[in-house]
């Protein structure tokens, strides 16, 4: 790399720290830029993937506040992105780099629907619920551990938006604020990259340079996302997830 490649991947860091924090998506910008590069694209996701945990721990610091009486929900469903991240991780290797080309985009609109009807939703699982005598379980029971486990083998391969559908997931199937989500968000996204980051050392090719200036850019981002993502309303959190998404969309479409 020369040092306005260099300039270009720690700008690209900032970026995606930022924005995977409050939203997720982050990897639609550094993506293309390691591949503007020169870099392959496995060893452009890999350099991605290493590069983007501390990003991903800086910005569940960022939201320790929201974490608060959450520990249980999130070891549970920690284990859970734990075993996807690594299967993800071990797809990547094994299959063609097109195989999710096909299925992502689609996942990325079901997620955005969801998060769109997910105030809907939520209040028709309550009233089900309290029809029914259920109580409510603070994880979300079987169904959100196998759902966010599968969100997390997609994100294992490739982390693409995987912020937007663990929110969906979670927003539909759990009574709680959109910001105490968005922490466990940050959390179990820093378990998939942490996990998948582990595998590929022993196994896969990456870029020093690069997994360096992403790891810097990043973990400054995910300080900057903090502050601004804490600050916003559910209603604008919410738009900003679509229109983020969205983007993701048309561009996983067009590549």
């Amino acid at each position: 790399m020369d040092i306005w490649e260099m300039l270009a991947v720690f700008a690209a860091g900032i970026s995606a720290g930022t924005i995977n924090t409050i939203v997720g998506s982050g990897t639609l910008i550094t993506f293309p830029v390691l591949l503007a590069t020169g870099l392959p694209p496995v060893t452009a996701t890999v350099s991605n993937g290493l590069g983007l945990i501390p990003g991903s721990v800086s910005g569940a610091i960022g939201y320790r506040k929201e974490l608060e009486g959450q520990g249980r929900r999130v070891l549970k469903l920690s284990v859970g992105a734990l075993i996807g991240g690594l299967t993800g991780a071990t797809l990547l290797l094994a299959l063609p780099s097109t195989a999710f080309e096909t299925i992502v985009p689609i996942l990325v609109a079901l997620a955005l629907v969801l998060v769109i009807l997910q105030p809907r939703i939520s209040k028709a699982v309550q009233r089900r619920r309290e029809h029914s005598g259920t109580p409510t379980r603070s994880d979300g029971g079987p169904l959100l551990f196998v759902g966010l486990m599968l969100a997390s083998v997609y994100g294992g391969y490739f982390t693409a938006a995987q912020g937007i559908i663990y929110l969906s997931l979670m927003g539909m199937l759990l009574d709680d604020t959109m910001q105490r989500l968005n922490a466990v968000k940050n959390v179990l996204a820093a378990v998939v990259n942490s996990v998948a980051a582990l595998f590929f050392l022993f196994v896969a090719d990456f870029d020093w340079t690069a997994v360096v200036l992403i790891a810097v850019g990043s973990a400054l981002g995910g300080q900057i996302g903090a502050r601004i993502g804490r600050r916003l309303s559910p209603v604008v959190l919410r738009v900003l997830i679509v229109a983020v998404g969205t983007a993701a969309i048309v561009q996983l479409v067009l590549r």
